[in-house]
C-alpha cells in the first residue's frame, strides 16, 4: 500500500479533526416533522428556516439533552428543543450558544429552591415551582408539558424556551440587566427605552390595574426582556400595540417575528 508523503499527514489529521467536530446535519425528514409540530418554525421564510436548521444542528453537536424523572424524548423530540432554543438566534449566531453545555427537561413544572438576603442581613430560604430556569453557567431547566401546551396554542405570548434562551442572551456580557450585549450607542437607546417601558408596566401593577402584557414582566428588568422576547416570537401584534418602542428595538434585535 503507498504511503501518504510525511507533509500530508498533519493536513489529514487536520481534516479527520474538523469532520468528527463538525455537526451532523438534521435529516430532511426529521426537520420537516419538527417545523410541523410550531407555528414558530413554520411562520419562518425559508432562508431563515435553513439558518435556523443550521444552528439547530450546531446545538444537538454542542449540547446533552436530559429526560429527568422517567421522561422519554424521541429523537425528533430532542431536535423540537434545539429549534426552539435557537429561534432567539437567527441574528446573533452561534455565540449565544456559549458558556453552558446541557439542558433538562422535566416532565412537568419542578421544584427550585430560592434564597434572599434581606437588609438585615437575615437570609431567608423558600421553594418554588417553575417551569424553566437558567443559571450563569448551569443547564436550562424545562418542563416539557409547558413546551407542549405552548405549541398548541402559539398566539398567547407564552414561550418558555426563548423566554430562558433570552436569559442567556442577556448574561452574555456578564450581566443579567435586560441588555444583551450590543454597540455602544445601541445600548445606551436599548437601556432608556426598556427602562422607560418597565418602569410604565411596574407602575400599573403596583396600582392594581390589569395588565396586557403578562404582569411576571415586572419582577425585575431581566425578566421584562425575557417576557417580552416571548411576545415578539408569540404574540409580536400585542407588544407593537403595548409597547411599540420595545417592540422596534426586538425586530431590530431578532429580526422579524415569524408570520403565522
Amino acid at each position: 500500500m503507498a504511503q501518504l508523503p510525511a507533509g500530508h499527514v498533519p493536513l489529514i489529521q487536520s481534516l479527520l479533526r474538523w469532520l468528527r467536530s463538525s455537526p451532523r446535519p438534521i435529516p430532511e425528514t426529521s426537520w420537516q416533522r419538527t417545523c410541523q409540530r410550531s407555528a414558530w418554525l413554520r411562520g419562518l421564510p425559508a432562508e431563515r428556516r435553513q439558518r435556523l436548521r443550521e444552528l439547530s444542528a450546531a446545538f444537538l453537536h454542542d449540547k446533552t439533552i436530559t429526560p429527568i424523572g422517567g421522561l422519554q424524548l424521541g429523537d425528533d423530540d430532542a431536535v423540537l428543543i434545539a429549534a426552539l432554543c435557537c429561534l432567539p438566534l437567527l441574528e446573533l449566531g452561534e455565540v449565544g450558544l456559549r458558556g453552558w453545555s446541557q439542558v433538562l427537561v422535566y416532565p412537568e413544572g419542578f421544584i427550585v429552591p430560592q434564597s434572599e438576603m434581606d437588609e438585615d442581613g437575615v437570609l431567608h430560604e423558600w421553594e418554588e415551582e417553575a417551569i424553566g430556569q437558567v443559571s450563569h453557567n448551569g443547564p436550562l431547566l424545562l418542563s416539557w408539558h409547558d413546551v407542549q401546551a405552548e405549541l398548541k396554542h402559539p398566539h398567547e405570548g407564552a414561550c418558555v424556551v426563548v423566554h430562558e434562551m433570552a436569559h442567556r442572551i442577556d448574561v452574555l456580557d456578564g450581566v443579567l440587566d435586560g441588555t444583551p450585549p450590543l454597540p455602544r450607542d445601541w445600548q445606551k437607546q436599548w437601556a432608556a427605552d426598556f427602562q422607560q417601558a418597565f418602569d410604565a408596566l411596574c407602575a400599573q401593577v403596583d396600582d392594581g390595574q390589569e395588565t396586557v402584557i403578562d404582569p411576571y414582566a415586572a419582577e425585575a428588568p431581566d425578566e421584562f426582556f425575557a417576557v417580552a422576547t416571548e411576545y415578539h416570537f408569540s404574540a409580536p401584534d400585542l407588544l407593537e400595540q403595548e409597547m411599540p418602542v420595545v417592540a422596534a428595538h426586538l425586530r431590530r434585535f431578532y429580526g422579524a417575528s415569524p408570520s403565522f
